[in-house]
């Protein structure tokens, strides 16, 4: 059966790619050039959750640092298909979760790019919640019940683990892939009964229904998720001097969210089409660092000595192998070479 699932999953690898190559043809996705010398343009990957990178985009500070480059940002649902477009390619930079990247960087994907940034450790940002008249109350009453959350995501990962943290076996569970959007929709026409999202479609969703398990929670239980910078491997190379301008910006965006909330919060709701009001409680569910933080030995460490998060790629790597989600876990000492230090104690000083 292991065989028959990996080749399941490398099969809907393929299809995915292919469609994927077929948007890029028609440029929506990049020239896929990206990586190469001489190229002037990064194709950035963002999500539409509350994060330093939206202040970024906002603010256009990656344009201003870099005027000789053109910057393609691309909106992207879930981390699974940000994988999807490394693999084909035609991305350069991402904001991707920390489950994807930790199965990203296994079999059968082996994705060539590095993480570069935390962007935040999820909180209350992201969780598990029961819609209002599922007769749902606990964890342990979803056994049996339609449970909708983005496949390969962190939220994906943080259901599997509360399921397991309440003793309740996941094949015994109706689990669905559905797009935050589309879990919206048939979370409206009763279809579901609960799901493990985050924001801003959790803030939604909180209205009709009842949080069961926050990934703040989870993560105090020993299953952290965080939301990660990577970049390709192959555009770290070609393109030495647009990382640290990267890290800079995104060091600065989290200097506004801990000094200047109200700044922040504007941003952010302009990018997510809500109020600053808004925004700045969806913003304050997550968990940022502050910039020096991120060279700490907990998070991305210094050359030479890289820090906790190769550990915790590894256990998220192991926790899937574990769900039978992959096949294999790489080796720590991969993920640690996976992990990219150099310039980032100067990016991060003050």
């Amino acid at each position: 059966m292991a065989g028959t699932r990996g080749w399941l999953r490398l099969s809907s690898i393929a299809a995915a790619i292919g469609a994927l190559l077929v948007v890029t043809a028609c440029g929506e996705g990049g020239s896929g050039d990206g990586g190469k010398d001489g190229d002037k343009t990064i194709r950035i990957a963002y999500q539409a959750f509350p994060s330093g990178d939206l202040i970024v985009k906002e603010k256009g500070w990656l344009e201003k640092a870099l005027p000789g480059y053109q910057v393609k940002w691309t909106k992207f649902d879930s981390g699974a298909s940000i994988n999807t477009a490394f693999v084909a390619g035609s991305v350069d930079l991402a904001a991707i979760g920390s489950s994807p990247v930790a199965r990203g960087l296994s079999e059968p994907l082996n994705i060539p790019y590095q993480v570069t940034w935390v962007l935040d450790v999820a909180g209350e940002n992201e969780a598990l919640v029961a819609r209002n008249g599922s007769k749902v109350s606990s964890v342990k009453d979803l056994e049996g019940k339609k449970v909708a959350t983005p496949f390969s995501s962190t939220s994906h990962y943080s259901l599997l683990a509360a399921l397991d943290q309440a003793g309740v076996d996941a094949s015994k569970v109706q689990l669905l892939d559905l797009e935050p959007q589309d879990i919206l929709a048939a979370w409206t026409r009763g279809d579901i009964d609960a799901t493990y999202v985050w924001l801003p479609t959790l803030e939604e969703l909180k209205k009709t229904g009842k949080v069961l398990v926050s990934s703040r929670e989870l993560a105090a239980a020993g299953k952290p998720t965080l939301d990660l910078g990577v970049a390709s491997t192959s555009f770290l190379k070609a393109h030495p001097d647009v990382l640290p301008a990267w890290r800079k910006a995104q060091a600065q965006a989290l200097d506004l969210i801990h000094e200047d909330p109200d700044a922040a919060s504007a941003a952010v709701g302009k990018q997510l089409g809500i109020s600053p009001a808004e925004a700045g409680a969806q913003i304050k569910q997550g968990i940022f660092l502050k910039p020096a933080e991120q060279a700490d030995a907990k998070w991305l460490g210094t050359p030479g000595k890289v820090g906790g998060l190769a550990d915790n790629l590894h256990s998220a790597a192991q926790f899937l192998v574990d769900q039978k989600q992959i096949d294999s876990a790489p080796d720590l000492d991969k993920l640690r070479k996976s992990i990219y230090v150099e310039g980032l104690t100067d990016a991060v000083s003050p």
